[in-house]
């Protein structure tokens, strides 16, 4: 089932930056389109550095342009009339450019016509095309499943969708960054569209229902777990080997040579008895010696490399966030339950915040949430230490920035409830 999620945003940068959140998040580029005034022929000028190749962009682009819209398919710029130049990329791209420049408006009708088609109201179809035309970016992505289009709500929510529904959502479009207050025109919410599915449902919490008699609404209360397990990756591989090598040595070693001497030299004296007696004949051997060295090779061990793991525990905080869906009741009759506490209320008040310079009336609120917090199953084995972020986050959604002012009332209605006063 297809299905299409849509949401505007004040200016290109903006909606680049939710569709490089997109694509971070795996978000498949041919399903994703931007369509955004560029009255200035910034991004336009840049077109002609733009190159993809198998879907990825050439370095060098810069991310806030070549890498998050040159991978986009069907990228191009048209002159709309009534408009004026619009960047577009994606399956939008070809609505942008049929019809340019036949008749005034036929582009326009173009994209009104497609979105029309993907199951926007004709009304919010001309809304957003008037918020191109104010100087705003329109970004669509195509899902398949209602999984995928939470996710990509989700995704597009960080980047402070426009709601066009709201009332002076367009005043400030167009202007420059520093004359915009944040979030002054912006809603927690992307308009969004679903075709065959409407995911308005999904958002439908302040759209009014009439519930008759003997009939009932249920909403449900959604909160996520974080369930932290674990696997065994491979590291780093250590190898041993061993190898043989061979490399000159030399030694000195003395040695000792023996060498036979002749000498002959004429004589001419008278012969002695001594050389009578020796005249036979008689032989003399005498030999020669010497040292050579002698080689031989010894083995030692002058090392040992010992191979082997070590293990060890070690422990890892795993950082998260997770969301719950709360359901808040506006307008409903105070129980019972509430009055049998309302009056040590009042006095907790007067003695504690009465000089404050607030009144009971504003600080009736603060008692009531901390009333509801003690009553609540979900927080019912919770300390005001564990409970206190999310306490916070709850009442600044209803009441901002009012937190500090308050958190001392709604802990001493807690600590009332609880018993623990």
């Amino acid at each position: 089932m297809k299905m299409s999620v849509i949401a505007l945003y004040n200016d290109f940068e903006q909606g680049a930056r939710a569709v490089e959140g997109l694509v971070d998040a795996g978000f498949d580029r041919k399903n994703i389109s931007i369509v955004a005034n560029d009255a200035d022929n910034r991004y336009s000028s840049r077109l002609k550095d733009v190159k993809v190749d198998d879907g990825d962009v050439t370095a060098g682009q810069g991310a806030g342009f070549g890498a998050v819209v040159g991978g986009l398919i069907g990228l191009g710029v048209a002159l709309i009339p009534g408009i004026g130049p619009v960047l577009a990329a994606g399956p939008l791209a070809a609505a942008v450019m049929t019809g340019v420049g036949v008749v005034a408006g036929a582009a326009t009708g173009g994209i009104a016509a497609s979105l029309i088609d993907l199951g926007v109201s004709e009304e919010d179809a001309t809304q957003y095309v008037e918020g191109i035309k104010r100087g705003g970016a329109l970004v669509t992505v195509g899902v398949d499943s209602d999984e995928y289009a939470t996710r990509a709500e989700g995704i597009l929510n960080r980047y402070n969708p426009v709601n066009i529904h709201q009332s002076g959502a367009f005043d400030r479009m167009g202007t420059t960054a520093a004359d915009v207050q944040p979030r002054s025109t912006l809603s927690d919410q992307p308009r969004t569209s679903v075709r065959d599915q409407p995911i308005q449902n999904k958002t439908s919490a302040s759209t009014p229902r009439t519930v008759n008699a003997g009939e009932q609404q249920k909403l449900q209360v959604v909160e996520e777990n974080l369930n932290v397990g674990k696997r065994e990756v491979q590291g780093g591989t250590v190898r041993v080997s061993t190898r043989v090598t061979e490399h000159p040595v030399e030694e000195q070693v003395h040695l000792h040579d023996e060498k036979v001497v002749v000498d002959r030299h004429p004589v001419d004296r008278p012969a002695t008895g001594a050389d009578l007696n020796n005249f036979q004949e008689a032989t003399i051997e005498v030999t020669e010696k010497r040292e050579e060295p002698v080689v031989s090779k010894s083995a030692r061990v002058v090392e040992e490399v010992v191979v082997g793991k070590q293990a060890q525990d070690r422990t890892e905080t795993v950082r998260d966030t997770v969301r719950r869906k709360d359901v808040d009741v506006e307008g409903a009759p105070q129980t019972s339950g509430y009055a049998d506490y309302e009056t040590r209320f009042r006095n907790n008040f007067n003695t504690n915040y009465a000089n404050s310079g607030g009144t009971w009336e504003t600080y009736s609120p603060a008692y009531q949430y901390g009333y509801q917090l003690a009553n609540d199953p979900h927080y019912r084995d919770y300390t005001w230490d564990r409970l206190e972020t999310d306490a916070q986050r709850q009442w600044e959604t209803t009441h901002p920035n009012t937190w500090q002012r308050f958190k001392n009332a709604i802990h001493d209605a807690w600590d009332e409830v609880r018993g623990q006063r």
